[in-house]
């Protein structure tokens, strides 16, 4: 195990990376929520730098329309994980992890980027099944696959976990009910496995916060917004890259907001 407690990188070193183009060579990358949104450009920009993506996703259709392009644009041979996280049980996931081991051989990242918004509405007045939906897509899925995925992940010279967190999971806002609950949870939780994980291994655990980025998503929380004033998910992705290289080794228990003034 190498010293990677002293983080080597500012937040505004992560905003602005400048990847150089094999970043990513020779490196396998699970994104979770790959069929569409900042999940497919991730993907196709993790593969463009060199490394092998496992696409993860509740539609097979939108993964193979990303295989595709992965294909289509000279990268490594990806491949389809179909999974809904929101009936997934944990049995599945160590298949899964199982799986990658016979057949993949290692893991070197994992993205968590799926997530749901659920409701825009006061707690007093949340539907609690929508409430538990949100809960275990955004939270509870994203730990069961985490630590189903940590026996490859602590094989890596340098694995590499990214949870995906928002402005409201930093700073809760009225109105947002069990999305900003389930991103404080996530935030505490890469917390939790970096204090957990610091001394022992060479893990390192961080969330980013993309900003106001035009997704769908997005578009179902603000929908009176003009999306061409947001940002693309291709204009964030220098974050992506390099918290999945090895330059951002020694960068642990970080929540990197790509866009601060959001």
């Amino acid at each position: 195990m190498t010293d990677n407690n002293k983080a080597t990188l500012s937040h505004d070193d992560i905003r602005n990376f400048v990847p150089k183009s094999d970043c990513l060579l020779g490196k396998t990358i699970l994104v979770t929520g790959a069929g569409d949104g900042i999940g497919r450009v991730a993907a196709l920009t993790y593969a463009s730098f060199g490394a092998t993506v496992l696409l993860l996703g509740r539609t097979s259709s939108k993964l193979e329309y990303v295989y595709d392009e992965i294909e289509s644009l000279g990268g490594a041979q990806p491949a389809m994980l179909p999974m809904n996280l929101e009936s997934a049980t944990f049995a599945e996931m160590q298949q899964l992890e199982h799986m990658i081991h016979k057949e993949v051989g290692a893991l070197d990242g994992l993205l968590h980027n799926a997530g749901i918004l659920g409701s825009l509405t006061p707690l007093e007045m949340y539907d609690v099944n929508t409430f538990a939906e949100v809960m275990k897509v955004n939270l509870t899925a994203t730990f069961m696959l985490t630590q189903a995925m940590l026996p490859r992940l602590k094989d890596a010279p340098n694995g590499s976990i990214v949870f995906t967190s928002s402005a409201v999971g930093t700073n809760p806002r009225a109105f947002w009910g069990a999305y900003a609950l389930s991103k404080q949870a996530v935030e505490g939780m890469s917390d939790i496995f970096t204090q957990e994980t610091k001394n022992t291994t060479n893990l390192r655990f961080n969330c980013i916060n993309p900003g106001a980025t035009r997704t769908n998503m997005r578009a179902h929380a603000y929908p009176g917004e003009n999306p061409l004033s947001l940002k693309t998910p291709e204009d964030i992705m220098a974050g992506y890259v390099c918290l999945m290289s090895d330059d951002s080794i020694g960068v642990r228990g970080q929540v990197v907001a790509l866009q601060p003034k959001d």
